[in-house]
């Protein structure tokens, strides 16, 4: 498990009221399904995680409950995109659990107009 960082509660309100833990953790299970399904996306991009979950671009509605898909924009030499999945801790869950990463990667362009177009945005970034 590794620590990535906190999230600012009152940005994820749109997601859940309860949250009870502000901590955002990666268990080595999500490392390993990251590694799997993304090849070359965690060892080349998990330092972006702190920021990705930090200072979100948009949360987007997931199909889960209490869980935030997350958009987060990269500009540095050339754009870089990241579709996020974060599993909020809230008051009915175990509290010793933190937020955890379900997944992540790096997206294309296309991709990411996609889901701006077609998702309900709960948050976007001023």
């Amino acid at each position: 498990m590794k620590f990535i960082g906190k999230i600012q509660r009152c940005i994820y309100q749109c997601i859940a009221n309860d949250i009870i833990v502000d901590e955002v953790i990666i268990t080595d299970e999500r490392i390993r399904h990251v590694k799997e399904r993304h090849p070359n996306d965690y060892e080349k991009y998990w330092g972006y995680l702190k920021n990705i979950v930090e200072d979100p671009d948009f949360i987007i509605e997931s199909n889960k409950p209490n869980t935030a898909l997350i958009l987060k924009e990269v500009r540095e030499s050339d754009e870089k995109r990241f579709k996020t999945v974060l599993r909020l801790n809230v008051s009915t869950d175990n509290p010793n659990f933190k937020n955890s990463i379900i997944t992540f990667m790096k997206i294309n362009e296309k991709e990411w107009s996609r889901l701006i177009r077609n998702k309900r945005i709960l948050y976007k970034k001023d």
